[in-house]
């Protein structure tokens, strides 16, 4: 966790990770191994280069629902969320280690096994738990557009995110002003 609480790559990893699965719209991101690999290629190179199998498609598929379960109830019930993060870190025996690089100080949790699935936990989980222990467990959240069930986490100054992106806020500004105007 480089920047000294949390890694925004790490954060959007795991929001990524948890958005691979689209509910609303009944998609899955992560049903191939290949596509397993293409999201590892995009996030986690060091691990790209593994021979990758459908026993790591499926911890990591386990992975995600885990970190999605997070995400999703991180607001509404944060000791459920820690219970959560500190049993999938356990599971994949993530640890921290301090480093000293060019000058400075820092910490980063590192998994014991393996495994793709478990150096991706210890990367995701410990990033949301660092969001938890520093900004609140109100940063994570699921989209509020009515049509969409996607993750994300809040690292604004001000903590008022309520959409997964613009595009939906945007549909929703939208939305409101049409049903205004309707009345």
């Amino acid at each position: 966790m480089r920047d000294a609480c949390y890694s925004p790559a790490a954060v959007q990893t795991a929001v990524d990770l948890a958005n691979t699965l689209k509910p609303v719209k009944g998609e899955d991101a992560l049903e191939t191994v290949e596509q397993l690999r293409d999201f590892l290629d995009d996030h986690l190179a060091a691990m790209s280069s593994r021979r990758l199998t459908r026993v790591d498609l499926a911890e990591v598929r386990e992975l995600r629902a885990t970190v999605r379960e997070v995400l999703e109830r991180a607001n509404e019930d944060a000791v459920e969320a820690a219970d959560l993060i500190n049993d999938g870190l356990r599971r994949n025996r993530a640890t921290p280690v301090l480093r000293h690089e060019d000058g400075r100080w820092w910490t980063e949790v590192t998994a014991d096994a393996d495994s793709c699935s478990a150096h991706l936990a210890a990367a995701t989980l410990s990033a949301l738990a660092s969001v938890i222990a520093t900004l609140g467990p109100e940063r994570l959240g699921v989209c509020a557009g009515p049509h969409c069930r996607a993750t994300y986490v809040d690292l604004s100054r001000n903590g008022s995110k309520q959409y997964c992106t613009r595009n939906c806020a945007h549909r929703a500004s939208v939305a409101a002003y049409r049903s205004r105007q309707q009345t």
